[in-house]
């Protein structure tokens, strides 16, 4: 499965993930009003996958399947203390 990553012009670090070649006209009027001018930041074949780095990847196949977009928001501060400790060797103090 072929899909398109893009970023908000008017929000920060939140991205959309879409089929390949998406119809933007086929999404929801209210998420296309506060995206702003999308813009394209790469393709991706998810079945080349088996983990990205922000994104699970079985729930994003899942949205893409059921709604057809995944919206992906800035990680909170503790989404990222995690991610930091899950990718570190060493052993981090708090």
């Amino acid at each position: 499965m072929m899909c398109s990553v893009y970023k908000s012009a008017k929000k920060p670090d939140t991205y959309l993930y879409v089929p390949y070649e998406c119809d933007f006209n086929e999404l929801p009027e209210g998420l296309t009003s506060v995206w702003g001018e999308p813009e394209l930041v790469m393709h991706i074949d998810l079945g080349k996958r088996e983990k990205l780095a922000l994104v699970d990847i079985n729930e994003l196949k899942s949205k893409l399947d059921d709604e057809g977009y995944y919206l992906q928001m800035p990680p909170t501060q503790e989404e990222l203390a995690g991610l930091v400790e899950s990718n570190s060797k060493a052993p981090i103090s708090r």
